[in-house]
């Protein structure tokens, strides 16, 4: 009589082994991370505890559940969207395909202004207006650190809004955070004024878009799409802030590689005082900040400068 044929035991070592190559055969970047970080959302532990208990087999619920989340990431979906959040920060955000994924650099654009925050109120009770909020990455960031400030966030996604108010809700800064659906300014009052506006918005060329790794090509396009030269939304931005902001406010930008002297000419251009670039860890301009005010250059706008990049 012929013997049953035995069935695969799927070890937590097995598994990581055959979905590494499996992912690698896909184009996947960091096929190993990523089926551990995978494996880890299942089985609900720590990284090293998958090294701790290499041979423990999965149980079938897990095994199933872990391969419908490698058939999604095969196909170049997000990790973040996969597992429903991305960390930033301080804070675990909810991300959708509805939202941007935030990014690590965006976290030194959050660095930079809560420093200077003080000096444009030394209280702490900052207007802050963010435009493209998304998942509300930037605004809830900057709340949750200045817990005396107060924000609007702004989008023309309804979807995108809906997880950003949910965001800021569970990170507790729900009773002073706005959200308003609206294409850049054009449903805010001009009479209501910010002293810091901050945008991290569409900044790809419309070009190169098709050139961009796989996952990113899953983001919302109209969180992409920088128009001709990338540059549309600075523009349109920048034209109008000065009317939405306080005397002597702030504006910051996160900007794409090779478009920090671009952005912070349209600002000096538009009248802001004085503007600073600041690089990303790879040492590449990614922000650039501008104060409004009278006359020249003032020490007050150094200083302000000078707190963005300290």
């Amino acid at each position: 009589m012929a013997e049953k044929p035995t069935m695969t035991t799927w070890t937590i070592i097995k598994i990581l082994d055959w979905t590494k190559q499996y992912f690698a055969d896909k184009g996947l970047e960091n096929p190993r991370l990523d089926a551990e970080v995978l494996l880890c959302a299942v089985l609900q532990c720590q990284r090293i505890k998958l090294y701790v208990d290499f041979e423990r087999p999965l149980t079938a619920v897990e095994l199933a559940t872990y391969k419908a989340y490698v058939q999604r990431r095969a196909q170049h979906e997000p990790l973040a969207y996969i597992l429903g959040h991305r960390e930033f920060m301080r804070n675990d955000f909810k991300v959708t395909e509805a939202t941007l994924v935030p990014r690590p650099e965006t976290e030194l654009l959050v660095e930079s202004l809560t420093k200077a925050a003080p000096y444009l109120k030394p209280e702490g009770e900052v207007k802050i207006l963010d435009i493209g909020t998304g998942s509300g990455a930037i605004i809830v960031s900057l709340l949750d650190y200045l817990p005396k400030a107060k924000g609007v966030g702004v989008d023309i996604s309804v979807e995108a809004l809906i997880v950003a108010k949910e965001n800021a809700e569970t990170i507790g800064v729900k009773e002073r955070c706005g959200f308003v659906r609206s294409d850049v300014f054009s449903r805010l009052p001009i009479e209501k004024k910010f002293d810091i506006i901050v945008s991290n918005p569409p900044y790809i060329p419309a070009a190169d878009i098709a050139t961009l790794a796989k996952d990113v090509q899953r983001e919302p396009r109209t969180a992409l799409d920088g128009g001709a030269d990338g540059l549309d939304f600075y523009r349109r931005i920048i034209a109008e802030a000065g009317e939405h902001m306080e005397e002597e406010g702030l504006l910051a930008f996160e900007v794409g590689i090779h478009q920090s002297e671009a952005v912070a000419q349209l600002c000096r251009e538009a009248g802001f005082v004085a503007t600073a670039i600041r690089k990303d860890y790879a040492g590449i301009g990614r922000m650039v900040f501008a104060v409004k005010g009278k006359g020249k250059e003032t020490d007050y706008a150094d200083l302000l400068l000078a707190a963005t990049r300290a």
